[in-house]
């Protein structure tokens, strides 16, 4: 089918490339520099059975913002350009995530619309070196660029459970959503074409 693609940012601040298979078999290299950061993207990569591939060099001596935010909307874009019209997909997929004593649950709608509804809830201000405050601000940058609709929810006593069980929440979502649909040929919308208004 040949659902992907490679998307090169570069500004002042960061240098990310990111290269992105739908069809995979959850290859991940991934080389951001911030090192929960990269856990969690290879467990995104994993469970949605995405191979996926980033390398980023950023400010990071200045903090861990730009290259977290830049290497979400580069991934959003090329989920977003190997998507392409989203024919014959599910569309929309759902997900619940348990990771000891957290839960995540997560439901996307691949649609072309993006838009984020988060409650996510931390104890602590970092897991390793990542904000945590950045993983609600990575997601939102993800789902921008992606042109998806996200609703998710993480909750436990962990941080770091709370935030891989959301990622993982997110790639199960994004896996079915994806999936071909063997009874539709064309765009899932009725409007016949996916974006604002479909």
């Amino acid at each position: 089918m040949g659902r992907r693609a490679e998307v090169r940012r570069v500004t002042r601040e960061t240098e990310v490339a990111v290269t992105l298979d739908l069809d995979g078999s959850g290859m991940a290299r991934i080389a951001t520099g911030v090192g929960f950061y990269d856990h969690l993207l290879s467990s995104l990569a994993h469970h949605a059975l995405f191979d996926l591939e980033i390398e980023a060099r950023g400010d990071l001596e200045v903090d861990e913002h730009h290259t977290v935010e830049d290497v979400a909307l580069a991934l959003g874009r090329a989920f977003r350009d190997a998507l392409g019209d989203a024919a014959g997909i599910q569309r929309f997929g759902e997900a619940r995530v348990p990771m000891d004593e957290a839960l995540a649950e997560a439901v996307v709608d691949c649609s072309g619309r993006a838009y984020a509804v988060l409650a996510i809830a931390f104890r602590g201000e970092r897991i390793g070196s990542l904000p945590t405050q950045l993983v609600p601000h990575a997601l939102e940058s993800f789902v921008r660029e992606a042109g998806v609709t996200l609703h998710l929810r993480a909750e436990g006593a962990n941080d770091h459970h709370v935030a891989e069980a959301a990622f993982k929440a997110l790639a199960r979502s994004l896996r079915a959503a994806v999936g071909p649909d063997p009874r539709r040929a064309g765009v899932p919308s009725t409007k016949g074409r996916l974006g604002e208004g479909a």
